[in-house]
């Protein structure tokens, strides 16, 4: 068959409709995608409840049995309580992050200790719960709610700071695509990297904390955590690439966005997503680099140090891998006739 014959054949067989199986198949993984990201992105939200969610209670040991009782009858297994003598000792736990809020007996009349800015959801339940045990109490006795993190008065239900959990993940994913397409060499990849997390913090720092109003305290710091963030989910995907190739990005891809950032808390609390999933998100890197946000924004950097911990693991894995994928490349090309009979073998 001479060439003319094959092409003709083949420009028929492109112009020919597809066959009716593989326009079922398309159909069948559309629908299966669309269903993976459903369950992704709304079943955490769905199936959130309020369970081990840590608060302090302080006041004499009386007191404090009773509102554990009564805690415990209104939502069973709903939280963890720390009992503590005094308000400054339960405000100091708040501070350090240990709880997110608490139920203070200790100066009388009841009041309720919260951090919006730690979650929103969560303050809000306890300020529920405590009306509740307010009501339940003699003549129905009002509970006074006092603050102690409040979120900033432009974006009071950190709206802000919910919605760009997602954005940082998708600036990481898109950088190492980028960088892969674009620039040659992993040391230059790796700068290129570092350089953009840095932009990028500056950046989407600045735009939370002085256009939006979605962030407090110290700029540098925030920007910091974001860098951190977005390097963090560069430097995995970029290393998964160069180990795996394209195959590395979907890897990459689907452990940040369809896993880490549904489960990252950022929109409630990591307590409250389903079973120990919330625990699972704070070991990736949208979960850490969320709660490091908070902890720079809203708490002066305490409680900071496990989200660093996991960011930086991360980010010292996406080097790694993108070492090993160098020398493999390395030893490829200083061997051509190994590479060649490599890819003549898989063919």
């Amino acid at each position: 068959m001479d060439l003319h014959s094959t092409g003709k054949t083949a420009l028929i067989t492109d112009t020919l409709p597809s066959r009716w199986p593989t326009v079922a198949g398309a159909v069948v993984v559309l629908t299966t995608i669309t269903s993976v990201l459903l369950i992704a992105f709304a079943w955490p939200s769905v199936r959130s409840s309020v369970h081990d969610v840590p608060i302090a209670v302080a006041g004499p040991a009386t007191a404090v049995a009773q509102v554990r009782t009564a805690l415990e009858q209104r939502a069973s297994g709903g939280f963890d309580i720390t009992e503590v003598a005094d308000t400054a000792s339960a405000e100091q736990l708040i501070y350090d992050r240990q709880v997110y809020g608490a139920i203070d007996l200790s100066a009388g009349a009841p009041q309720v200790i919260v951090a919006s800015a730690a979650s929103t959801a969560v303050a809000q339940t306890l300020q529920a719960m405590a009306t509740g045990l307010g009501q339940g109490g003699s003549a129905g006795t009002p509970v006074a709610v006092r603050d102690l993190a409040a979120l900033p008065a432009d974006d009071s239900r950190g709206a802000g700071l919910s919605a760009g959990a997602l954005p940082l993940v998708m600036g990481g994913l898109f950088a190492a695509v980028l960088l892969t397409r674009l620039v040659r060499g992993t040391g230059r990849r790796v700068a290129g990297t570092l350089g953009f997390a840095v932009t990028a913090g500056l950046a989407v720092a600045g735009i939370l904390q002085f256009w939006f109003g979605s962030l407090s305290g110290s700029y540098p710091a925030n920007a910091g955590a974001v860098a951190l963030s977005i390097a963090a989910v560069a430097l995995t995907v970029l290393g998964l690439e160069s180990v795996f190739g394209y195959a590395g990005i979907g890897i990459g891809a689907v452990t940040m966005m369809l896993i880490g950032n549904p489960l990252s808390g950022m929109g409630t609390a990591p307590e409250m997503l389903p079973g120990r999933s919330g625990a699972l998100g704070q070991l990736l890197p949208p979960g850490a680099g969320g709660r490091l946000l908070r902890s720079t924004a809203f708490f002066d950097g305490r409680g900071a140090a496990p989200a660093v911990t996991v960011l930086v693991v991360w980010a010292t894995l996406g080097v790694a891998l993108c070492l090993i994928g160098s020398l493999r490349a390395h030893r490829a090309t200083s061997n051509p006739e190994r590479a060649i009979r490599k890819e003549y073998q898989q063919a």
